[in-house]
């Protein structure tokens, strides 16, 4: 598909058809896409928790009551749904395992460029951490560049999604053990084909102009 068409097309769908599933291989595509976002200086501080299953769309739901309800029933119908997780803290592991997954990747030439990238990765992380004291928000931003990825590779697919940020974090959080894993939740994304009944799919998009947006310097 064309990619301005795309953009011009794709929505968030608001409710899905049960019946309707990705096929396994365009759905592996996606997480291949979803694997190859981009992130600051390579950081990668996401973790993507698959549901496929009926009884893995049930545990997302359980984080989908109350005031969120209204989130249930797209997970529940989805072919499959995401839980996008950000990592906590960025650890000197960590940092050495992106690092030697660089050096695998056949990314230095020497040494110097080892070190390198090891002190620029290393420098990021800590100018967050300490001098603008907002290495959690840094990290989540990163997580939300690979949402934008997912989102627009499904346009391109034909496949349907809606991002969510509406549940109760600290139920997903519990459901799944992220704590303890150095994880949290952020955005919840489900996957799959609209129903006929989705209202959202007829109405017109709406942007503002764009003498409001740009400014051509």
């Amino acid at each position: 598909m064309d990619t301005l068409l795309t953009a011009k097309t794709r929505y968030a769908t608001k409710a899905y058809d049960v019946n309707k599933k990705i096929p396994k291989q365009q759905f592996e595509k996606l997480l291949e896409v979803l694997r190859f976002s981009p992130s600051s200086v390579n950081i990668q501080p996401w973790h993507f928790l698959v549901a496929e299953t009926d009884e893995a769309k049930q545990r997302i739901a359980s984080g989908l009551t109350g005031s969120y309800i209204y989130n249930s029933a797209k997970v529940l119908n989805s072919s499959h749904t995401l839980i996008f997780c950000t990592r906590t803290d960025i650890s000197p592991e960590y940092l050495e395992q992106l690092l030697q997954q660089d050096a695998a990747s056949g990314r230095f030439k020497d040494e110097a460029a080892k070190q390198g990238q090891r002190d620029t990765r290393q420098g990021y992380v800590e100018f967050y951490r300490n001098e603008l004291k907002n290495l959690s928000a840094w990290m989540e931003n990163q997580t939300y560049l690979a949402l934008g990825q997912l989102l627009f590779a499904a346009g391109l697919e034909g496949i349907d999604a809606t991002p969510m940020e509406g549940f109760d974090r600290n139920t997903i959080d519990q459901e799944f053990g992220l704590t303890e894993k150095g994880l949290k939740a952020s955005v919840i994304v489900a996957l799959g084909y609209r129903s006929e009944q989705d209202f959202n799919a007829i109405l017109p998009k709406s942007r503002l102009p764009e003498e409001v947006i740009f400014t051509r310097l």
